[in-house]
């Protein structure tokens, strides 16, 4: 399949398009999450069961993930600003349509439209940055744009709540309205166009294989739980499915002739390095905030509000080494700064592994900053060093194929935590148990605390129990960090693949000038 040649875009007013792509990247990130406190709320006026709607979920996530990967392939066939108008207004009038919806079926079918055009605005509006800016200069740009994509999945369901409690949970998707409108006019006036390739095949092939792998693996993650994994045939088929459609995928990319991933993008060392390392991000990033929500709300009986708090301070932890790192990208070494966020991540995994319930507040919120702070160190050096020997031509493609490892990472963070949580509680609990004997001091006669604690009365049967899930829980949460400290070494040893870009003095000089 013939490429385009690499484009350098010349801007006149870039902060006007930089506020605009930065729309874009927050409506997506935001809408990925902004409705899952709002569940509760959709399930009672659309009368549907608990099970009927987590498809309001499911549906954007399969079908974000499904329509990420030909993103290069769109843009490239109906150029890249024409994309990009289209995609930002359909998401925009899904978001209202699923507003104003009456009935789950229609909800489900319009947030699948909402994911389909959702999938280009974080591909498109980061290819456009890194074309706006000179190679010196991406990564204070990098930084400005990875703002949206980093904190929107935070921001999402502190937004959502706060929409749902104090208007309804249709203005979670209402909020899109006016941001919609201001990106769609900013791009349609200030956003060059790109030349159009008319001619260009579509891969029907790769396409159809690709897709059915993603959406039949991202049914099982979502269902697997609750179905029990592989003791339900339907999530061992889907598991099945996924294996045997990603393995033909690969066949047919590597052998076809014009597959809509150009494999020569695979041959760059540096950036098949970020996909395993923005693999173990997305674990992370996604994981770590959907179990910290339930320690500190269920099982620490904090408040919500004093829950969404404590759990702000990742977000700033995020935008601080993001600015950090944005301004340093050029004169320090990149993977060096990586290795420093790898290092500040385990080190709060370590910390919160250690968590009970008599932590203080203020070790949780120096730990949760902590996290943070490493995401964001890791992050922009991230994107610098992954595409800095990547052609121009191969820009679209492979910041989808980012966007969609990062997606799927966060699709499997959540649900081998959220599976391990459910398994390890049951097994600490059943240990727990086997020091519930006669033999236990507290359980002899004559105290108390024996008394409240008898196993043989209905009460104190009740309560040791009641004890014995909370001190497993506890366990479980700290089985759960430790798992997502093993996924930071794979990400931190591809570090030593990459090589490093070139210092700002080596550069020719830029091909962009303000």
């Amino acid at each position: 399949m013939p490429r385009e040649a690499g484009v350098e875009l010349h801007v006149k007013h870039r902060g006007l398009v930089v506020v605009c792509l930065m729309i874009a990247t927050l409506m997506q990130a935001l809408d990925s999450t902004i409705a899952n406190v709002a569940l509760p709320y959709m399930q009672g006026s659309l009368s549907a069961s608990y099970d009927e709607i987590t498809w309001v979920l499911t549906s954007y996530v399969v079908m974000a993930a499904i329509m990420t990967a030909p993103i290069g392939w769109l843009a490239l066939r109906f150029g890249r600003k024409n994309l990009f108008i289209l995609a930002l207004a359909g998401f925009t009038i899904t978001a209202m349509l699923c507003g104003v919806a009456g009935s789950l079926t229609q909800i489900v079918a319009y947030r699948l439209a909402q994911g389909a055009f959702g999938a280009a605005l974080v591909p498109l509006s980061q290819s456009t940055m890194m074309d706006m800016y000179p190679p010196e200069k991406r990564g204070a740009a990098m930084a400005m744009w990875g703002m949206g994509v980093m904190v929107g999945p935070i921001m999402g369901p502190t937004l959502g709540g706060y929409l749902t409690a104090a208007f309804d949970w249709r203005y979670v998707f209402f909020v899109n309205l006016p941001f919609g409108i201001a990106g769609v006019l900013g791009l349609l006036v200030f956003l060059p166009k790109t030349p159009a390739r008319p001619e260009e095949k579509f891969d029907w092939t790769g396409f159809l294989l690709l897709s059915g792998a993603l959406a039949a693996l991202q049914i099982a993650l979502d269902r697997g739980e609750e179905l029990d994994w592989l003791g339900s045939p339907v999530i061992t088929a889907c598991f099945v499915a996924a294996g045997l459609g990603f393995y033909l995928f690969g066949v047919h990319m590597f052998t076809a002739r014009n597959s809509f991933i150009p494999r020569e993008i695979f041959k760059d060392r540096n950036f098949f390095a970020g996909l395993v390392t923005m693999f173990s991000v997305g674990i992370i990033l996604v994981a770590s905030s959907a179990l910290l929500s339930p320690f500190l709300e269920s099982l620490a009986n904090y408040p919500v509000a004093t829950a969404g708090l404590l759990m702000a301070p990742r977000g700033i932890g995020i935008l601080i080494t993001m600015q950090i790192a944005g301004r340093l990208t050029n004169r320090f070494d990149p993977r060096k700064m990586m290795l420093l966020g790898y290092v500040m991540l385990a080190a709060a995994l370590i910390i919160q592994e250690r968590w009970t319930l008599n932590t203080s507040q203020w070790w949780m919120v120096f730990t949760i900053t902590l996290q943070g702070m490493g995401l964001g160190m890791i992050f922009v050096p991230l994107q610098v060093v992954a595409f800095y020997t990547i052609p121009g031509a191969l820009r679209t493609q492979g910041t989808a194929l980012l966007a969609l490892q990062r997606n799927i990472g966060s699709a499997i963070g959540i649900s081998l935590t959220s599976a391990l949580l459910a398994h390890m509680t049951q097994y600490e609990h059943a240990v727990l148990a086997g020091y519930v004997t006669p033999f236990a001091r507290p359980l002899q006669a004559g105290g108390t605390v024996s008394a409240l604690l008898n196993p043989a009365t209905p009460h104190g049967a009740a309560l040791l129990n009641t004890l014995l899930n909370i001190q497993s829980q506890i366990i479980a949460y700290g089985d759960d960090y430790k798992f997502m400290l093993f996924t930071v070494l794979p990400g931190a040893l591809c570090i030593l693949l990459m090589r490093r870009p070139p210092t700002p003095s080596t550069m020719a000089p830029p091909l962009l000038q303000d």
